[in-house]
């Protein structure tokens, strides 16, 4: 991926000195069951620091109070979309691990972040808090990326490489069944710099392993 500008909260640390990621957990929900897949976004307010107007799955850092480890990020995945979605009632044992991405040390913010798969429960109702997020939906993988692409939707490297993953599958049962029991590999994207254009590097892609 090229970018002539870092996204926000994708900023550049230009100290030399590399940050500590910070323990974090995000929920992936699903809705449409054998049917059909649809993820819930929720849109970060514009005036915060970091991602600010950006679309995002719920999500957030891992409180001293939950402890440490899986117990931990299961924890703060269920009370972060509590507080950002109004989504109760979800068991952290029940959530399925999916993913774990740890920001490139040569970005100023960094996390460590697991990210589980879940349904949405039956009869909640997706409320945005008003504060940290501002505005919600239900989209196709497919659909927010296409939404991304004409401007609509502000999305960060991560939330886009996710949901390009997530566009092969046709249904939420789908998904679920894939990542059930699935060794789970951390992520660690790496960046290049050539001229003006940061260019972020995944494992297996050309570059990768020479990248510093």
């Amino acid at each position: 991926m090229d970018a002539d500008r870092p996204g926000p909260g994708e900023e550049l640390n230009d100290t030399g000195t590399v940050t500590e990621p910070r323990q974090a957990a995000t929920v992936i929900l699903l809705r449409g069951g054998e049917r059909t897949l649809e993820v819930l976004l929720v849109q970060r307010n514009p005036e915060q620091r970091f991602m600010g107007g950006a679309w995002v799955f719920p999500g957030g850092a891992v409180d001293r109070s939950e402890g440490e480890g899986d117990d931990a990020h299961r924890a703060a995945a269920v009370r972060e979309l509590a507080e950002e979605a109004a989504v109760e009632g979800l068991d952290p044992a029940s959530l399925v691990r999916f993913s774990r991405w740890i920001t490139p040390p040569q970005v100023k913010i960094r996390f460590d972040t697991h990210f589980f798969l879940a349904p949405v429960p039956d009869g909640a109702r997706p409320e945005v808090d008003g504060g940290e997020c501002v505005d919600l939906g239900w989209f196709t993988p497919r659909g927010a990326l296409e939404r991304h692409r004409a401007g609509e939707l502000l999305l960060v490297f991560p939330t886009i490489k996710h949901l390009e993953q997530l566009s092969a599958f046709a249904s939420a049962d789908a998904l679920l069944g894939f990542a059930a029991g699935r060794e789970v590999v951390p992520v660690v994207p790496r960046v290049v710099m050539g001229g003006e254009h940061a260019r972020i590097l995944l494992p297996g892609e050309p570059g990768y392993d020479e990248a510093s």
